[in-house]
C-alpha cells in the first residue's frame, strides 16, 4: 500500500499534516523522529514529511534524523523545523532571526514548477519560527520568499528535496492544501485510493489472519467507537465475536434498548447485555467524592466484564475502539499520553485472562471513523452522537447518586436532547447534557411555595473535548428547555445555564 510518512519533530500541528494527505485519498502515517532509517526503508513510502516542532536545530540534543534517509531517492518535504534540519545537516547556513516571524505573512513564488504549480503568485502563509536559513546547501534553489524570509521555499530536485519555512496544513495557508497535493501526486507520483472501502477489506483479512479459530471478546459502551469496531470485527469473524454491554443502571433513557435493537436486529451481533443496576447501585450508595464514584464504577465494570467474558470457551482477544490520536500521543516526542480513566481502562484484563489487543481503528481519526461507520450502514444517531463519559450519570448527578435523583436527571436530559435536536442544534454542538445539583432553592409553584431541586444545562463547542466553549444558544432555545424541565419534570423548580469555557472549568461537572 503506497503510504506518505510524516515524522514528528513535536509539532502542535503534526496530526494535520497526515489527515490533508489523508482527504486526498492517501494513506499516511505518523512515525516518531526517534524511529531508525531500516524501519523507514522497510516501509518503502512514496514520500517522506518531516514536520515542525519547538526546538532550534542549535538547541544541545535537539532533535534529528539519520542522514541516509536523503540519499534515499524518495521524495521529501521538510516543514518548519523540517526545512531548518535539512538545512542544518546538508551544510548551509541556519541562525536565529533577527526578526522572529510568528503569524501570516505574505509568500510570493519565485518558481512555480511542481510544488507551486497553479499557486498563486502571492498569497498569505502561516508563519511560526525564530530561526531562519541565511545560505542553502549546495545543490538547492529558492521556491519562494517573504518580507522576512529570503528562503521561505527551496528545493533540490535532484535529491527530490523540498522544504517549506511555512505551514501548509494550517488552515490559515490559503494555498495549504494545494501545496500539499502537489508533493502528494506530481513529485510523490501517488493515487487517490486509499477509502473506507479498501480499508474494510484490508481489515477483514487482518482480523481473520490474526484472529485464527479463537474468540474474541468487546466491551461495548454503545458510543461511536466501541460500535464501530463491534460492527467491523463481526463482519469479519461472525460468530467467534461476542459483546458485553453492562447497564450499570446509569444509562440514559432508552439507550440499553437503542444498543439492543441495532446491534441484535440490525447486525446479528451476538450480544450479551447483564443487568447490574442494583450492583453498582449499591456500591454507590453513601458515596459523593466524584473521583470515588469514578473508581468504583471501573472496579465494578473490570469485575463484571471479567465474569462474564470468562463464560466464554476460546476466549484470546480483546477488542478496542483505540483511535490514532491515542497511538500518536504515546508515541509523540511531546511524551506519553496522560493516564486513562479507570473506567475506561480494561487493559488489567489483557493479563489477568492472557488476551491479546484487536485494535481495528487504531489508524484512523474520529471524522475517518464516522466515515466508516457509514460504510457499514450503520445509523447517523449512532456515528454523530455526542460524547457519553464512562461513568454515565453517575457524574452527572453531583452529590449521592439515588434511584430518585438518576430518576429526575434522566427526565431533565431527555429533554434537553429532544429539544437541541429538534432545533437543528445537535449536530452543530460538541456536547449537551443536563446536570443534577446538590441543592435544592424555593420557588413559587401554583400560588405556592416549593422547595426543589435544580438542573444545570451544558451545551459546548470543541474539536476535540481538549478545550471547548460554550454555545451562545438562541434565548428562545433556553426558554423552551426551562419550562419544558420545569413542567414536565417533578421536583425541579429551577433551571441555570452553565457559561463556563474549558479551561477553567472542565466539560462534564465532576
Amino acid at each position: 500500500m503506497q503510504e506518505i510518512v510524516v515524522i514528528d519533530f513535536g509539532s502542535q500541528y503534526t496530526q494535520l499534516i497526515a489527515r490533508r494527505v489523508r482527504e486526498l485519498k492517501v494513506y499516511s502515517e505518523i512515525l516518531p523522529y526517534t524511529v531508525s532509517f531500516s524501519e523507514i526503508e522497510k516501509r518503502k513510502p512514496a514520500g517522506i514529511i518531516l514536520s515542525g516542532g519547538p526546538a532550534s536545530v542549535f538547541e544541545k540534543d535537539s532533535p534529528t534524523i539519520d542522514k541516509k534517509i536523503f540519499n534515499f531517492k524518495i521524495p521529501i518535504l521538510g516543514i518548519c523545523y523540517g526545512m531548518q534540519l535539512i538545512t542544518y545537516l546538508l551544510g548551509g547556513k541556519v541562525s536565529p532571526a533577527e526578526k522572529r516571524e510568528y503569524g501570516k505573512a505574505i509568500l510570493k513564488i519565485d518558481d512555480f514548477s511542481d510544488l507551486f504549480a497553479d499557486v498563486k503568485d502571492e498569497s498569505i502563509v502561516w508563519m511560526s519560527h525564530a530561526d531562519k536559513i541565511n545560505k542553502m546547501p549546495e545543490g538547492f534553489f529558492k521556491l519562494a520568499h517573504t518580507e522576512n524570509s529570503s528562503y521561505a521555499a527551496m528545493a533540490d530536485r535532484v535529491r527530490k528535496i523540498f522544504t517549506l519555512q511555512f505551514h501548509p496544513e494550517v488552515a490559515h495557508t490559503e494555498e495549504g492544501k494545494k501545496i500539499i497535493k502537489n508533493f502528494v501526486f506530481k513529485i510523490c507520483g501517488c493515487k487517490p485510493i486509499w477509502n473506507m472501502h479498501s480499508f474494510i477489506e484490508r481489515e477483514i483479512e487482518n482480523i481473520r489472519k490474526k484472529v485464527g479459530h479463537n474468540k474474541v471478546v468487546c466491551a461495548l459502551s454503545g458510543g461511536v467507537d466501541s460500535t464501530v469496531t463491534a460492527v467491523l470485527v463481526n463482519k469479519a469473524i461472525g460468530n467467534a465475536f461476542t459483546c458485553i454491554f453492562v447497564d450499570n443502571g446509569l444509562l440514559r433513557t432508552g439507550e440499553r434498548e437503542k444498543v439492543e435493537e441495532m446491534l441484535r436486529n440490525n447486525f446479528n451481533i451476538n450480544l450479551k447485555v447483564i443487568e447490574a443496576s442494583d450492583r453498582f447501585l449499591k456500591k454507590l450508595k453513601g458515596i459523593t467524592d466524584p473521583e470515588r464514584k469514578r473508581k468504583i464504577i471501573g472496579r465494578e465494570f473490570i469485575k463484571i466484564f471479567e465474569e462474564e467474558a470468562k463464560k466464554i470457551k476460546g476466549v484470546k482477544f480483546l477488542a478496542q475502539g483505540t483511535l490514532y490520536p491515542d497511538v500518536i500521543e504515546s508515541v509523540s516526542i511531546k511524551g506519553p499520553s496522560a493516564t486513562i480513566k479507570s473506567h475506561h481502562n480494561v487493559g488489567g484484563l489483557l493479563k489477568r485472562m492472557k488476551l491479546q489487543l484487536i485494535e481495528p481503528l487504531r489508524e484512523l481519526f474520529k471524522d475517518e471513523v464516522r466515515q466508516l461507520g457509514k460504510e457499514l450502514a450503520i445509523a447517523e444517531e449512532i456515528l454523530y452522537r455526542h460524547p457519553f463519559p464512562g461513568p454515565g450519570l453517575a457524574i452527572r448527578c453531583v452529590g449521592e447518586v439515588t434511584p430518585d435523583r438518576l430518576d429526575i436527571l434522566r427526565q431533565a436530559d431527555k429533554i434537553v436532547l429532544e429539544e437541541i435536536k429538534n432545533s437543528g442544534w445537535y449536530k452543530k454542538v460538541w456536547q449537551s447534557f443536563a446536570v443534577l445539583l446538590p441543592l435544592k432553592t424555593v420557588g413559587v409553584m401554583g400560588d405556592e411555595r416549593t422547595y426543589e431541586h435544580v438542573i444545570a444545562i451544558r451545551i459546548v463547542h470543541s474539536i476535540d473535548g481538549m478545550t471547548a466553549d460554550w454555545v451562545r444558544l438562541p434565548y428562545e432555545i433556553l426558554e423552551k428547555l426551562s419550562n419544558r424541565i420545569i413542567n414536565e419534570v417533578k421536583g425541579v423548580n429551577r433551571v441555570v445555564y452553565d457559561i463556563t469555557s474549558k479551561p477553567p472549568g472542565t466539560i462534564e461537572w465532576e
